[in-house]
């Protein structure tokens, strides 16, 4: 079995990441097994001046720091629970000293075997307003749909006022369902939750639309990389 890096951005994402490849384990064996696990986190409040300035380099230096540590503690490839993440792990640099797999293409991905046609990306604003998955979704044939802009204000509000630190509102969840609603009107036929804190406020039984959850998505990819199921990524930082 191969062993498992958790290059960590944000905090509960990566231990929701982390808590899934876990019991991922006793899912399928009936056992408390899983392949060897290993997370890093320097906590992501280092990194905000960079993220406000446009400064993905810096970003990158930071977690490329992580996935040398992860290597270094045995770590055979990793991921990154951290949609927005994925933006500065994709500035040209030196190739990152692990192979990782890419979280917009896990997502795609499923979005594609479920047959999924429009989209709809809840997220940072970074995330939102950037390019990592109308490209994903575009290169399967699928339409990404954005919320309005006073809807991706709300939603970027709640993630780093609410959900980074813990914090679970159901007036959050009942607006977050209002923005889901509306993409609905607008023809998505699902909604990927794509900053790795969401699936903690919104979840499949609540959701107005079918749930493409990034982080347990990734973290079962994990698992089948890890278990042979899945054949080991190549990526090691750029763009895809």
């Amino acid at each position: 079995m191969k062993h498992l890096g958790i290059l960590a951005h944000s905090t509960g994402g990566a231990a929701l990441c982390f808590l899934t490849f876990c019991e991922e384990g006793f899912r399928r064996t009936g056992r408390n097994e899983h392949p060897d696990v290993t997370l890093d986190y320097t906590a992501f409040g280092y990194s905000m001046a960079a993220w406000d300035a446009g400064d993905h380099a810096t970003v990158r230096a930071t977690l490329a720091t992580s996935a040398q540590r992860l290597a270094r503690a045995g770590a055979d490839f990793f991921v990154c629970p951290d949609n927005t993440a994925h933006m500065a792990l994709a500035v040209p640099g030196p190739d990152l000293p692990l192979p990782g797999l890419h979280i917009a293409e896990v997502v795609a991905d499923q979005a594609a075997a479920e047959g999924y046609t429009r989209v709809g990306i809840l997220g940072t604003k970074y995330t939102m307003n950037g390019p990592l998955y109308p490209h994903a979704l575009a290169a399967r044939g699928i339409a990404a749909e954005l919320p309005d802009t006073d809807d991706r204000e709300l939603v970027h509000d709640v993630i780093f006022k609410e959900l980074v630190n813990g914090v679970i509102n159901d007036a959050s969840r009942q607006d977050y369902l209002r923005v889901i609603e509306r993409l609905a009107a607008r023809g998505c036929d699902a909604v990927a939750l794509v900053c790795t804190e969401i699936p903690l406020l919104i979840t499949p039984d609540v959701s107005p639309l079918p749930t493409l959850d990034s982080t347990r998505l990734l973290a079962r990819a994990a698992y089948d990389v890890a278990v042979g199921e899945r054949t080991m990524p190549s990526w090691r930082g750029g763009s895809r």
